[in-house]
């Protein structure tokens, strides 16, 4: 048997764009990504802590130590700059694996920079 478990997670960050007009998915600083293990392409959730909203998309790389965090396309619209959200990638473990994994899981500072 396989379950999905939390792969990674970057804890209360914070939006620093929203951009309506690019195609789709959440860029996110380079950083936040290596220290999050969340790599370019990987499927995210999405929640809002400002409104609730959930959504989910995939990732982008940003530019390293800008702090960035944008949402792009049709999510721009569930998102304000300066909304705090968590962002969530699982993973599909054998049911024995998973009982041992350890998520990797930062809590990024007020300016998005990377704290474990």
């Amino acid at each position: 048997m396989q379950i999905q478990v939390v792969k990674s997670k970057i804890h209360r960050v914070k939006v620093t764009e929203a951009d309506l007009n690019y195609i789709g998915s959440i860029t996110i600083d380079e950083d936040l990504m290596e220290a999050s293990n969340i790599i370019e392409g990987e499927k995210v959730q999405i929640v809002n802590i400002d409104n609730g909203a959930r959504l989910e998309t995939y990732v982008i790389k940003g530019e390293r130590g800008s702090g960035g965090i944008c949402l792009n396309g049709p999510a721009a619209r569930l998102v304000a700059v300066g909304d705090i959200i968590i962002i969530i990638s699982y993973a599909i473990l054998d049911f024995e694996e998973a009982k041992t994994f350890k998520p990797t899981l930062i809590f990024p500072d007020e300016t998005n920079n990377t704290l474990k």
